[in-house]
């Protein structure tokens, strides 16, 4: 009777020890990220905030900057004037902006995007699906995309100065 229960207690104690075993590894060893440099990005479909569908895989050809964002965030509130100009000297050389709106209105987002002053494409990830495909955790992040698909660099956080963005830019810029 004693080996038995002595069986029965080493067993739960080394099923609790896999357990947690797993969860610190999923945690924190694993890299969790499903978009890794080097790898393509995964294409989807979201309306722009005027509407209009707007497909990543439209973009081939082109470098695309895709930058996950909300207007409650001050970082990515403080980078978007950085973006808009970076846009702006790069749209010329085939590189574009993609900014995708985290679960906002259109009333929070249309003030914000006319006080900035945005030009780049903006579109509403209302069901968090695109956030979740990209796993994203901490916003800003933004992934420079080559003309080819392929992610070419991840920035997670910031605010990214112009000089940072522009220096990402000339990685993904169509040869």
């Amino acid at each position: 009777m004693n080996r038995s229960r002595t069986l029965i207690r080493f067993a739960i104690l080394a099923v609790i020890f896999i357990g947690i075993a797993v969860a610190l590894y999923n945690g924190f060893i694993k890299d969790k990220a499903v978009v890794q440099t080097g790898q393509p990005a995964p294409d989807f479909v979201l309306n722009t905030l005027q509407g209009e569908k707007l497909q990543l895989s439209d973009y081939r050809g082109k470098g695309v900057v895709l930058n996950f964002w909300g207007t409650w965030c001050q970082p990515c509130e403080a980078e978007m004037p950085d973006l808009e100009n970076a846009y702006k000297n790069y749209q010329d050389q085939g590189v574009t902006v993609i900014g995708v709106n985290i679960r906002q209105p259109e009333v929070t987002v249309k003030p914000f995007v006319e006080r900035y002053q945005l030009t780049f494409p903006i579109v509403m990830d209302r069901t968090n699906e695109i956030t979740q495909l990209y796993e994203i955790g901490p916003i800003p992040t933004t992934y420079f995309i080559d003309k080819d698909g392929i992610v070419k660099k991840i920035v997670i956080g910031g605010p990214m100065s112009e000089e940072t963005i522009s220096e990402n830019m000339k990685l993904i810029v169509p040869e």
